[in-house]
């Protein structure tokens, strides 16, 4: 049996502005990668089970890494992630004064790309490529 640890030439990260509360923290990430497992097939693993037999959902196949940055950071990277045509979620402020997905989706559509007021965005891809897409952001503490 290989113990070798398992690398990935991928990465899947999420970007938090710097300003939210932790309790919007921990909402924007959940929303973000949600997005992720449902058009990327390849992120989610095996099932899980336990011992007693237990059967448990499946989830990502690897780490969540999460950073933290400026409005400006966070600009900058959207921009990088679209130009890289990375896989890519996005949460805007405006979504906290919404209450269900319809109106989720409208508050995003009713904002040009340029103005969309970014809280959070998620991307996966090859390392290298998301590494250069959070160029300036740092790891959540």
């Amino acid at each position: 049996m290989n113990t070798e640890p398992l690398r990935f030439d991928t990465k899947i990260a999420v970007l938090l502005r710097a300003d939210l509360e932790p309790w919007q923290r921990l909402n924007v990430t959940a929303f973000l990668v949600s997005g992720l497992g449902t058009t990327v097939p390849e992120v989610i693993g095996e099932p899980y089970e336990d011992a007693g037999g237990v059967a448990y959902l499946p989830m990502f196949r690897q780490p969540v890494l999460v950073f933290e940055g400026t409005k400006e950071t966070l600009r900058a990277a959207h921009g990088r992630a679209l130009s890289r045509a990375l896989p890519r979620a996005v949460f805007t402020a405006d979504l906290f004064a919404t209450g269900n997905d319809r109106d989720n989706r409208a508050a995003v559509r009713a904002v040009p790309t340029a103005d969309l007021d970014l809280v959070g965005l998620a991307v996966y891809g090859p390392r290298n490529a998301v590494d250069k897409t959070l160029k300036g952001a740092r790891m959540h503490p």
